[in-house]
């Protein structure tokens, strides 16, 4: 005979906070009373919901959508009490471990607030303390060479971002924002060139190249290029939108149009924006 459920009060209590969704979980993972989607799970199979719900949370943020983002923090929330019950399960960590790490983390970072070194900088000075602390806990780690762990599951450009920030740290970077550009000419010759010549391979090998030295422009220029081609994909979508629209009224639809008529009005749409204020 199966035992009895565990005590739910906690779990209908709506004010039940971080307690209350720390049990959920609990239960979730019970293998007696649990869900059996959610036993079979482990971090690897869960990670790629994390990644997901940490762009829906930018995804909100760009649309201004606060009650979106709400929803989104929560369920980006759920993901870490997720990692959280499975590490405490393992014997790895739990919940209250992974605050108090952050926490400690929080505090060692910001003398300047919790402990007694001058608030007399500026953000950047700020920027450039934090990542001196963290090359200095690295070293405490004994990790490896500079690169060494950047993590591989980053999405490939925040990867190629982080890894020319931690190679500029050490010196490895060019001083001028014009030496950058030549390198972007040189990238896209390369890349023509292997498109004239060579196979697919050596093209997308020259395709990656020509995109990481782009996201080592944006850096130079103090872009993200991540918001940066984030706010670029919104873009084409409401423009390609209100061509597909403006087709609609004439009783067409992209396949039945051409090119000639699909730019000009691409070109109606960009005209419109500009005279609203939008990018």
């Amino acid at each position: 005979m199966r035992p009895p459920p565990p005590d739910d009060a906690l779990i209908h209590d709506p004010d039940g906070s971080i307690p209350r969704l720390l049990q959920i979980m609990r239960r979730l993972r019970d293998l007696e009373h649990g869900c059996p989607w959610d036993i079979a799970q482990d971090f690897r199979s869960i990670a790629p919901y994390t990644i997901e719900e940490a762009y829906e949370v930018a995804d909100a943020i760009d649309r201004a959508d606060w009650p979106a983002l709400e929803g989104e923090l929560g369920d980006l929330l759920l993901q870490v009490v997720y990692h959280a019950q499975m590490g405490a399960e393992a014997g790895h960590f739990d919940f209250a471990s992974v605050t108090r790490s952050v926490s400690d983390k929080m505090v060692a970072r910001h003398p300047h607030v919790f402990g007694d070194a001058s608030r007399d900088k500026t953000a950047e000075d700020q920027t450039r303390d934090w990542e001196a602390a963290k090359a200095a806990e690295r070293a405490a780690r004994a990790a490896g060479g500079t690169l060494d762990d950047v993590a591989l599951g980053l999405p490939a450009l925040l990867r190629a971002l982080k890894l020319q920030k931690r190679a500029a740290r050490v010196g490895f970077d060019w001083p001028e924002v014009g030496e950058v550009l030549d390198k972007i000419a040189e990238e896209a010759r390369e890349l023509a060139e292997a498109r004239d010549r060579l196979g697919p391979d050596e093209i997308a090998e020259e395709t990656g190249d020509l995109l990481f030295v782009m996201v080592n422009l944006a850096r130079h220029l103090g872009v993200d290029p991540e918001a940066a081609l984030r706010a670029a994909n919104a873009k084409f979508t409401r423009r390609f939108s209100a061509i597909e629209a403006a087709l609609a009224a004439r009783g067409k639809r992209p396949e039945d149009s051409d090119l000639a008529e699909m730019d000009a009005l691409w070109n109606a749409a960009k005209a419109a924006e500009k005279g609203t204020g939008q990018p």
